[in-house]
């Protein structure tokens, strides 16, 4: 590598062209708090006019120290001391800098970098974001919420819950025999005579899913819009079977069901399956996620955003599903701050291309220490009109809640066969 032509006390990097005010970056720090036990990591990016800072979403909630020490040990002495409007630049520079590209410790660095100078920007201009990237095309974003729980009757009437609540789109996830259940408790020493009694088993899965959807067609009725997340466990022939076995419940989408390793098959499984087929979230590659778009793997582009490198490139693929007939569908669970929230909305609200959002309802102390968190009503999240993304943080409301590490692995070390094989989490 050529390095040896640049002064070894040489700034990291220096303003590549004269601009026509002083701003500058004058720091950046890492805010990490865990209010509902998922790690939010924060950025703010200072600058040399008091008061005027920005915030961006870096969250990776299974790794955060990793994405922490990048911020405070790389990213931030090559950023301090440039100009903040220089967006594309700046997160073009951080991108190339490791030399090794993508993956979701740099890219969430990234992401809170380049959602942190959006925020300056719209802040500096007076206006909201969404503006900033051409106004909006809908007042809000419809959003789908989430039905989870031990049985099918308490999944049931959790959705029924939220349906009364306004909901129009509800994801149902439900538990069952072994503890390795997505998004749902399961039961432990269900395989007493197995390897890992605890284990979770895929014919059994295959089987209880449709039974639960024809539950919920049943009792719920057709106007609410029903989906499901395989989170990316089932072979290309079993996830077809499922979607097959599925489409009499006539589902918005099916979500993740083969793993990203076999993505290159997405396109088969797509041209087989009765239903949409919406993936992504495990996407840390932007390229990766326009080859899904453009070969035809994919209905519903569902990225999270922060592990793609943030909202600049999540702009241009939302760009590239509106010119090939793709939707956005943009991941936003609980282990998404509401700075990233925010950001989902923005992009959401401002492209033909928009399907659904995911969404979820933070609880009062997550108001607390993100002032302008937003809101769902009757199913649907409105942005904010504040300038930038019209969010805050609590410094010292956010200190209360210190995450704890591997909470995730303790899940994730034990969701398995009932033979003892490891499964995808």
């Amino acid at each position: 590598m050529a390095t040896a032509d640049v002064p070894p006390d040489a700034p990291i990097s220096e303003q590549p062209w004269p601009h026509r005010d002083g701003l500058r970056i004058t720091g950046i720090s890492a805010v990490v708090t865990a209010p509902e036990g998922h790690p939010f990591v924060v950025v703010r990016v200072d600058t040399s006019d008091d008061g005027l800072y920005g915030l961006g979403c870096a969250t990776f909630t299974q790794r955060y120290t990793a994405v922490v020490s990048v911020l405070e040990e790389y990213i931030a002495p090559m950023i301090t001391g440039r100009h903040p409007g220089d967006i594309d630049d700046l997160t073009r520079m951080i991108h190339l800098s490791s030399y090794w590209r993508n993956g979701p410790v740099l890219n969430s660095a990234l992401s809170g970098i380049d959602q942190a100078l959006w925020d300056i920007a719209g802040k500096r201009a007076g206006m909201p974001v969404h503006d900033l990237l051409g106004g909006r095309q809908r007042a809000a974003a419809t959003t789908y919420q989430h039905a989870t729980a031990a049985t099918v009757e308490q999944t049931i009437d959790k959705a029924r819950e939220l349906i009364s609540g306004g909901a129009t789109h509800v994801r149902l996830q439900t538990g069952g025999r072994g503890i390795g259940h997505y998004g749902a408790p399961g039961a432990r020493g269900a395989h007493p005579n197995s390897p890992y009694p605890d284990g979770w088993d895929v014919h059994e899965y295959l089987t209880a899913v449709p039974a639960l959807f024809d539950r919920a067609r049943s009792e719920l009725g057709d106007e609410v819009n029903l989906m499901h997340d395989v989170h990316s466990r089932l072979t290309v022939k079993q996830a077809v079977m499922l979607a097959r076995r599925l489409e009499q419940y006539r589902l918005f989408m099916l979500e993740d069901p083969i793993a990203p390793e076999h993505y290159d098959r997405l396109p088969e499984l797509r041209a087989s399956s009765p239903l949409p087929i919406a993936v992504g979230e495990q996407l840390s590659s932007v390229t990766d996620a326009a080859r899904l778009v453009v070969g035809g793997g994919v209905d519903l582009l569902r990225l999270h955003v922060s592990t793609i490198g943030g909202l600049s490139p999540a702009r241009r693929l939302m760009a590239l599903c509106e010119l090939l007939g793709v939707q956005t569908a943009w991941h936003g669970p609980a282990d998404v701050s509401p700075v990233g929230v925010a950001a989902n909305t923005a992009l959401s609200v401002t492209t033909s291309a928009f399907g659904i959002q995911e969404g979820h309802a933070f609880p009062d102390v997550v108001h607390e220490i993100f002032p302008g968190t937003l809101r769902i009503r009757d199913g649907l999240i409105f942005p904010n009109d504040a300038p930038g993304w019209g969010i805050d943080v609590n410094l010292g409301e956010a200190a209360k809640y210190p995450p704890t590490r591997h909470r995730h692995d303790r899940w994730a070390s034990r969701v398995r066969r009932p033979d003892g094989g490891l499964e995808a989490p």
